[in-house]
């Protein structure tokens, strides 16, 4: 009897520790599948953000191209031509330049190459140029245009306070005059 109560000891402490090990096989199999689910969820965002810059380059390509059209014709700029029609037509064309030259800075920051501080430096060399400020002055309607959250929107109210400073500042070293903004994006860090 003692033999018995033994062996049944033994077969259902086998029993048990086959279970055991069964469910722990089960637990690691089901780890490396969720392991595996996490690595294909971050290869599909890693493969959406890399779409979505390959579209942002296509989008600032055609920017390019269809503003150097009109910088080349005026027959063409008349079309996206906003700008008072007292301003003379040459003038015009630089704002048409500055704009591209405005919107490649933006696109910068778009596509993560450069952050908002970054930005502001970039923006603050652009606006020491008195061309580049007349420019910013006479497109102010259409960024009065911009839902306020946007980016685009937000940026433009840096460039605003950066050419405010610019104009109040009391020094020739146009390079350090203006407060660098935070990123929110590097917040997040």
């Amino acid at each position: 009897m003692a033999t018995q109560k033994n062996a049944a000891g033994r077969l259902r402490a086998a029993a048990a520790g086959l279970l055991l090990a069964t469910a722990g096989m089960t637990l690691a199999a089901r780890q490396r599948r969720l392991e595996a689910e996490r690595l294909h969820l971050r290869r599909m965002e890693l493969e959406e953000l890399a779409s979505r810059r390959r579209a942002l380059a296509h989008q600032q390509r055609m920017h390019w191209e269809l503003l150097s059209r009109a910088i080349d014709n005026p027959s063409l700029a008349a079309v996206i031509d906003t700008y008072d029609p007292s301003i003379p037509a040459e003038r015009r064309r630089q704002y048409f330049y500055a704009n591209a030259w405005y919107v490649n800075l933006y696109h910068l920051y778009r596509v993560g190459l450069i952050d908002r501080e970054e930005f502001h430096g970039h923006a603050r060399e652009l606006m020491h140029n008195p061309l580049m400020r007349e420019y910013w002055e006479a497109s102010k309607a259409l960024r009065a245009t911009l839902a306020d959250s946007s980016d685009e929107a937000q940026l433009g109210r840096i460039v605003d306070r950066l050419v405010k400073d610019l104009d109040e500042a009391d020094t020739d070293e146009w390079w350090v005059v203006g407060t660098p903004p935070t990123d929110p994006r590097n917040e997040a860090d």
